[in-house]
């Protein structure tokens, strides 16, 4: 009765300029991520209503570029209304008590394959866990649970991140929180728009 959100949310994509125009344009999609580290499972990813964070985003990987992938030469966000339909909304808890399940599951296969469980881990000496090899495989196993059970696919993803340094001494909130949605159904993305300047 409360798998699916009711109304639209904005995402926003952090992109180079090129990928952002030809999304604009309806020449091109946004591919989905299908990296073994994805934080919420492979699908497209954005920013739950933050441009200025997906701005960061790819301002990010301008200076950092990932291996394999296609450089950003000028970063840029573009906004999407999403609906996120059946959603893993992993700030309920009736979702968050089926990720133990599936980390159990996803125990029970690699001890039975002798291999160790993914692990998250750190990048550049950061205490933030920004390799999510182990969330991903959790989420990736509980999706594939359902299918096993005959239940319909969540479309989306939603989750809650608390990242970052504390953002004034002694805070309890840190510098990069932020929602993520992962999009797996593209179908939810409902269109794409070039957010205003200085909104």
């Amino acid at each position: 009765m409360y798998d699916r959100l009711p109304g639209l949310v904005l995402g926003y994509h952090g992109c180079d300029r090129t990928v952002g125009e030809a999304v604009l344009s309806g020449k091109s999609d946004l591919k989905a991520s299908r990296n073994t580290y994805d934080w919420l499972g492979h699908g497209v990813y954005f920013w739950e209503h933050s441009p200025a964070r997906a701005v960061e985003w790819a301002s990010h990987l301008q200076a950092k570029p990932r291996k394999g992938e296609r450089p950003i030469r000028e970063p840029m966000a573009i906004g999407a209304v999403i609906d996120l339909g059946l959603c893993l909304n992993l700030l309920d808890a009736q979702f968050l008590s089926q990720l133990p399940i599936a980390h159990a599951k996803l125990q029970s296969i690699s001890s039975a394959m002798g291999e160790p469980l993914p692990k998250n881990l750190s990048l550049g000496g950061s205490s933030d866990l920004l390799l999510r090899h182990l969330d991903c495989a959790v989420i990736e196993t509980l999706h594939q649970l359902r299918v096993d059970e005959k239940k319909p696919a969540f479309d989306t993803v939603r989750g809650v991140f608390v990242e970052g340094a504390p953002i004034y001494p002694g805070a309890a909130i840190q510098k990069f929180n932020h929602i993520q949605v992962c999009v797996r159904n593209p179908t939810c993305i409902k269109g794409y728009f070039r957010p205003r300047e200085g909104d």
